[in-house]
């Protein structure tokens, strides 16, 4: 385990309320977007960007760095605040996030946004993508790992479990998947559309580790990447228990927030909570 000092703990949680921020500008500003999945996963990056990731800012396409796939692309106003408030782009680009000629789309492009290191916005494909590059780091002798973000919807998708089976194949312990499980997708709780649960259960049946968390725990978020970097000969899966809008209370488990931006009222609101 990896014991943070609070003062460390503190400025994640400052740096996680930035990107928060950060996702309500782009959404509001676009007046499009997901703001409830990129709020459930807001923690979940903040700790990745700001203490886990070896990365650089200066060289993103640095040939020994970490990767990050969110295959949740939708949620991409949380990755983007997340490379804006790192240092890849400016954080006043971030309210050019869907407008015409903007580089910030709506789905990740890796053609063309500093730090993006997969294109990805069709549901289901991101673990392919992610199990490939971490199947070329064992082949290069490379020691650089590969996290994939995955919605708890979006494993519905059965693309999901062929690349499972690969990572297991290939013994991918320089793989890491984090499930948002938040619960709710755009018609409803998971369970009413297509239910993955248990999804302990399933992803220990194709030959992950498991470690369960609270996704808004900082302390239980480093203590489970510590974990996974010491796991041999096989993929981890971190199931992370979300909220879905988690910090704007009128957003939080509320599922018609999946893809909806907020007027101006409700746009000031979510700011002034967040201060």
């Amino acid at each position: 385990m990896c014991i943070m000092k609070l003062k460390e703990i503190s400025e994640l949680e400052k740096m996680a309320k930035e990107v928060r921020k950060g996702i309500i500008e782009e959404v509001y500003h676009g007046q499009s977007g997901h703001p409830g999945g990129s709020l459930s996963v807001a923690d979940i990056l903040t700790v990745l960007y700001f203490h886990e990731l070896n990365i650089d800012e200066k060289n993103p396409k640095w040939e020994d760095r970490d990767r990050l796939v969110l295959s949740k692309g939708h949620c991409s106003p949380a990755l983007y605040a997340c490379l804006a408030n790192r240092g890849f782009f400016p954080i006043e680009d971030l309210k050019t996030f869907r407008k015409l000629d903007s580089y910030l789309q709506g789905h990740p492009d890796m053609n063309k946004i500093p730090g993006v290191d997969m294109t990805t916005g069709s549901l289901g494909q991101g673990l392919s993508s992610a199990v490939g590059m971490a199947i070329t780091g064992k082949m290069d002798k490379k020691d650089y790992r590969v996290y994939c973000i995955l919605g708890d919807g979006e494993i519905e998708e059965g693309q999901v479990w062929e690349a499972a089976m690969s990572a297991k194949k290939y013994a991918l312990d320089n793989l890491c998947i984090i499930v948002d499980n938040n619960n709710l997708q755009i018609d409803g709780t998971i369970e009413e559309v297509m239910s993955p649960y248990p999804i302990d259960e399933k992803f220990r049946s194709f030959g992950f580790e498991i470690i369960n968390i609270d996704g808004h725990n900082f302390q239980e978020i480093i203590d489970a990447f510590d974990v996974a970097k010491h796991i041999e000969g096989k993929p981890v899966c971190i199931i992370a228990k979300t909220i879905k809008g988690k910090g704007i209370s009128y957003m939080e488990n509320q599922v018609g927030w999946h893809g909806k931006a907020p007027n101006e009222e409700q746009y000031k609101m979510a700011i002034d909570e967040l201060v």
